[in-house]
């Protein structure tokens, strides 16, 4: 190889370097992939692969939650039919503008009925009762007391990852 070309390499190998570094947030680079990196890991003896997911939250509050997860795909995709019916429960009920606002306010700290009630945009008392009982009813809120509500620990992060997955 003559050094013309050697330069010609180097220099094009230097000016993808120097865009990986400034690539903005949403563009991949590998150092951009360590959470894939340690999944590859874990993954490598599962035929069809492995999600993960997980996180360090702070609430308002002072709460802290850090949580991870890892699920074999073959078992999510082979899944028991009879347990669709749990999941789309779930699911369904956070098919709700109110009831992702509901679950916004209460990680917020906006905890108790009185206080939910009189925040505008919300329904009526009874609209935001049958709210509160869907989502507690999919386990996305834990009643913590006489009229206030939580997220449970265990979904903080779960909840938080569903957002963002639709989030664009």
């Amino acid at each position: 190889m003559d050094d013309a070309r050697l330069t010609r390499i180097e220099e094009r190998l230097a000016a993808l370097e120097a865009r990986l570094e400034t690539a903005p947030a949403g563009v991949p680079t590998p150092e951009r992939f360590w959470l894939l990196q340690a999944l590859a890991a874990e993954a490598a003896e599962l035929p069809g692969g492995a999600v993960a997911y997980g996180g360090q939250v702070r609430l308002p509050g002072g709460e802290e939650y850090a949580w991870q997860r890892t699920h074999d795909v073959e078992e999510l995709r082979t899944a028991d039919p009879a347990d669709d019916d749990v999941l789309a429960t779930s699911l369904s009920a956070l098919a709700h503008p109110v009831r992702l606002r509901l679950l916004r306010e209460v990680l917020g700290g906006t905890t108790t009925t009185a206080a939910l009630a009189a925040l505008p945009g919300l329904g009526t008392t009874g609209q935001l009762h049958h709210h509160l009982r869907q989502l507690t009813s999919a386990g996305w809120l834990r009643t913590t007391g006489r009229g206030a509500y939580g997220v449970p620990a265990e979904r903080v992060v779960p909840l938080l990852v569903v957002l963002a997955a639709v989030s664009s």
